[in-house]
């Protein structure tokens, strides 16, 4: 079936004008009001008295999703994004088959294999082992098939004895490794992935994004998460869903970039990560291999690209960032800097109206999206905001070791805001508003490297 779909080309998953509609009653007499009304449209002799007694229930009606239309071509990988409530869970859950939509048509194309809410299609009372062929044989796997994959499954689920004990004895990161693990291993056409991931931890959660990169070659993958650095790196378009419907799908950088905005400018945490009311420490750090790397091809060097103030931009107004720059210690703007060395992040913000309680922060992103670093001005100086003045200029300088980065391309992202960490309106948030392009570097396999202030090595 997989080969078969694959070489066929055409369409994965067709949904037209899809809706999900519950009702809800006020008191359980009314839900058995509107059981009878039904009776009786089947039974038209009798339709006028039930009728008329139903037609008094009182009830609403909850729209979970509402005219969502969408495709998802074979070999595609879709990412679908949106806050909680949004109607991501119930979609998926139309696609997979476990819920029939109240009005549209959906239209899927190969075996699907699901990873939904945490636990779904497990017996508590079995163990992992007995759950193992009970999900795969659901998938139409034979015993001797299962005979065959079981020692891989068992091998990718990396949750060593207790595959012989009941599952409600497992944590919920057990849970996601065996079900992922099943999903792995029963030739699926079509990978269906919740936000189930979530729980699992760090290296597990490396393990399914390798195999969901490996999986791209051959499948369709629908997948839905809230970190929008995944969808990027993995997905080739993106939906966002808001309150049941598609509020925009297509690239995922544009559809994550919208979305980005709307959720900050509704209030969520300021850019940059630091709560803390801790001071920032004085003196700095050194690596201690600095000079030896420095005087290598080794050496990680960092273009420093000019500020772009027409980057894409958001915000309510009320200030404008003028100027962002990366700088040395004696302050001199930079174009080139080195992994490893101090620098200083100077960001320039022109007041248009009083503020009381500024917050300036920024994100050092790479080119799939993910954020990797940041900081703002709130954890500093929640206890004493500098206040500010119509046409006054704000400038917050951030002291750090430049991380050692590996080749490619970074962007700089700077926004001010108005408020407290967690309640705040944006005023101009520019993405990319400072690119940095990496000609050589030492790090390879990881994110960032960092500073070593001390190596040692010696023989027991």
């Amino acid at each position: 079936m997989e080969g078969q779909l694959l070489s066929s080309g055409g369409t994965a998953i067709e949904a037209h004008r899809i809706s999900k509609a519950y009702e809800s009653y006020a008191r359980p007499s009314d839900r058995l009001k509107r059981s009878i009304r039904g009776v009786a449209r089947r039974f038209a002799a009798r339709a006028s008295a039930a009728g008329d007694n139903a037609a008094n229930a009182d009830s609403t009606t909850f729209s979970a999703l509402a005219d969502v239309t969408f495709s998802v071509a074979v070999g595609e990988t879709v990412g679908i994004i949106g806050r909680n409530g949004s109607g991501k869970s119930t979609l998926l859950q139309i696609v997979c088959g476990t819920l029939a939509p109240t009005s549209g048509s959906i239209s899927v194309q190969g075996k699907v294999a699901a990873l939904l809410e945490l636990g779904s299609g497990f017996d508590v009372q079995f163990t992992g082992r007995e759950n193992v062929y009970l999900n795969a044989q659901l998938y139409g796997l034979s015993r001797q098939q299962i005979d065959e994959r079981y020692d891989s499954i068992v091998e990718f689920a990396e949750i060593g004895e207790f595959i012989d004990q009941p599952v409600k004895t497992y944590s919920s990161g057990m849970f996601v490794r065996l079900a992922f693990a099943v999903i792995a291993h029963v030739d699926a056409d079509i990978l269906v992935i919740d936000e189930a991931l979530a729980v699992g931890d760090a290296f597990f959660n490396q393990k399914c994004f390798r195999f969901l990169h490996e999986f791209k070659k051959r499948g369709t993958i629908l997948f839905v998460s809230h970190d929008t650095s995944s969808i990027r790196k993995l997905c080739s378009k993106a939906i966002w869903l808001d309150h049941g419907k598609v509020v925009a799908q297509g690239d995922p950088d544009d559809v994550c970039t919208a979305y980005l905005e709307t959720y900050y400018s509704a209030g969520t945490p300021a850019s940059g990560g630091s709560t803390s009311g801790l001071a920032p420490r004085r003196g700095a750090s050194r690596d201690v291999r600095r000079d030896l790397i420095n005087g290598s091809s080794l050496r990680n060097d960092i273009e420093i690209l000019p500020f772009s103030p027409d980057s894409q931009s958001f915000g309510s107004g009320g200030a404008r960032i003028a100027d962002v720059a990366i700088l040395d210690s004696a302050r001199r703007r930079l174009d080139w800097v080195v992994g490893g060395e101090s620098v200083i992040l100077q960001v320039s913000v022109a007041i248009g109206e009083a503020l009381a309680s500024p917050i300036i922060g920024f994100y050092i992103k790479n080119d799939r999206g993910q954020d990797l670093f940041g900081a703002n001005t709130f954890g500093t100086f929640a206890d004493n905001p500098v206040r500010c003045e119509q046409n006054d200029v704000l400038r917050a300088e951030f002291s750090f070791v430049m991380p050692v980065l590996p080749i490619g391309d970074f962007t700089i992202n700077v926004a001010v805001a108005e408020g407290t960490q967690y309640s705040h309106v944006q005023l101009h948030w520019i993405h990319d508003a400072v690119p940095l392009r990496v000609h050589a570097s030492r790090v390879r396999y990881e994110l960032i490297g960092v500073a070593m202030t001390q190596v040692e090595v010696a023989k027991a």
